[in-house]
């Protein structure tokens, strides 16, 4: 397994922009797509966006496209999440993870697999 942290989060008013990293170990961080979720207090873990091995393709959830942008830097073992246009609903803390290479959607990523131990990120109205 790859390990993960995750860096990035802070308070930032409404319609602000954010960009949050995670930083992964090991020398195999082409091998696994990356995925971004988040948890807000009281609610369960959902998926925000994902990116396969090479970066050449993503996947969003509805609730962030066109607003953030996935990417990934295998150079420096590194995974992003650019957020823009921020809401009071895209509060909550943000956890990276690893899946199988190709596997972009959000049941690509297993509870069991690899995951960071978040970063918070809090919108204020």
């Amino acid at each position: 397994q790859v390990q993960l942290v995750e860096s990035g989060g802070r308070l930032v008013q409404a319609g602000g922009s954010l960009r949050l990293s995670c930083a992964a170990s090991g020398r195999t961080f082409n091998s696994y797509a990356m995925g971004w979720f988040r948890q807000a207090p009281g609610k369960e873990r959902e998926f925000v966006a994902g990116i396969n091995w090479s970066g050449g393709s993503t996947n969003y959830a509805d609730s962030v496209k066109g607003r953030f942008t996935i990417s990934r830097d295998n150079a420096k073992n590194t995974v992003y999440l650019r957020m823009n246009s921020l809401r009071p609903e895209d509060t909550a803390r943000y956890y990276c993870a690893a899946g199988p290479k190709y596997g972009i959607s959000a049941t690509s990523f297993s509870p069991g697999g690899s995951w960071g131990q978040g970063t918070q990120v809090t919108v204020s109205s």
